[in-house]
């Protein structure tokens, strides 16, 4: 099959220019696995360990499933999240994990002790000026949020597609870009190459893999065809933490107290992570609870495997690149 030599391919020696994002109780050895042995970059989410040396105990299943390059997403948001953060950027070092992917804070304390450690550094970033502070810091890929993700911690004036925050980022960054917003397809993946982007990062279409580890009933729920690019809903964001999530019957309660303006403490158990872990693991209730969800969930009909998934898009890219690149021809004068 074909493959695309990018600058992302080269910097974390990976044969495709897709990287599977971090998803909270979701991104296990297994997941993580599975898609760097089909040539992408998996993801194993730190926060989900709970704890530094849990982490460490999930890294090394990794290194058991495979030989592939693999990162680590790691979450920080202080405010809302309290964690060990300097605890498990200490055993992303010492276990010499070959990436990290950074979200939510600024990564420039921990630039030097990552890269002494030789750890590659992706950073998200919502905003263009997100995206120029993490180039400043010595980021090695700066990934690219578009509104149509399901990131969490937005702030109300963040709300700008893809479609506009890449060319821009193209335009004004030196740093290899990826692009995170709801991608799913090989028509994505070949306007993010011809629009100066390096790869792509896609987290909903791997929840409907065969290979990720969450309750059957979630991946039916993300691949019915029912559940389109308009079953999504953005909560939270009276609250200054927009987050895209499944519009289920849990977000629309969510939205409906938010706008009778009510306390925090009022909406909790609607979007406490508990729910979500509950429902990846054990019960498969897609209702209960908010759960992260891209718009991308418009593109999703198949619970294929991770290596189908990837094989897909490349050879789908590479036809729409192909088809593209006839419609150049020299001007009649």
């Amino acid at each position: 099959m074909p493959v695309f030599k990018t600058k992302v391919t080269e910097i974390l020696g990976i044969e495709h220019p897709i990287v599977c994002g971090g998803m909270t109780h979701v991104g296990y050895a297994e997941l993580a696995a599975a898609v760097s042995n089909a040539g992408g970059l998996g993801i194993i989410t730190a926060l989900t360990m709970n704890t530094p040396e849990g982490l460490a105990k999930e890294m090394k299943k990794v290194r058991e499933l495979t030989d592939k390059p693999f990162g680590v997403n790691l979450t920080i948001l202080p405010a809302l999240i309290p964690a060990d953060y300097d605890g498990f950027v200490d055993v992303i070092c010492r276990e010499r994990a070959p990436v990290i992917e950074i979200t939510g804070g600024n990564p420039k304390k921990y630039m030097k002790q990552l890269k002494d450690a030789g750890v590659k550094v992706i950073h998200k970033s919502a905003t263009i000026k997100h995206a120029l502070n993490a180039e400043r810091a010595g980021v090695d890929i700066v990934e690219i949020a578009g509104f149509e993700s399901a990131i969490a911690g937005r702030k109300s004036d963040d709300d700008v597609g893809t479609w506009v925050i890449l060319a821009k980022a193209a335009r004004l960054l030196k740093t290899p870009i990826i692009v995170s917003g709801a991608s799913g397809s090989g028509h994505q993946l070949a306007a993010a190459l011809a629009m100066g982007a390096h790869g792509i990062t896609m987290g909903t279409r791997f929840l409907a893999t065969k290979e990720c580890p969450i309750h059957e009933d979630v991946k039916r729920y993300v691949a019915d065809p029912k559940n389109d690019e308009y079953s999504t809903a953005l909560i939270l964001k009276s609250f200054g933490n927009a987050t895209r999530v499944a519009k289920n019957h849990a977000a629309l309660e969510v939205l409906k107290l938010e706008k009778r303006q009510k306390n925090f403490s009022e909406i909790r158990t609607l979007v406490a992570g508990t729910q979500a872990k509950a429902m990846f693991h054990e019960t498969g209730d897609t209702q209960k609870g908010a759960w992260s969800c891209g718009q991308s969930i418009g593109l999703i009909e198949d619970i294929p495997t991770c290596k189908e998934v990837i094989e897909r898009i490349v050879n789908e890219a590479k036809t729409q690149l192909e088809k593209a690149s006839g419609l150049l021809v020299e001007a009649k004068l």
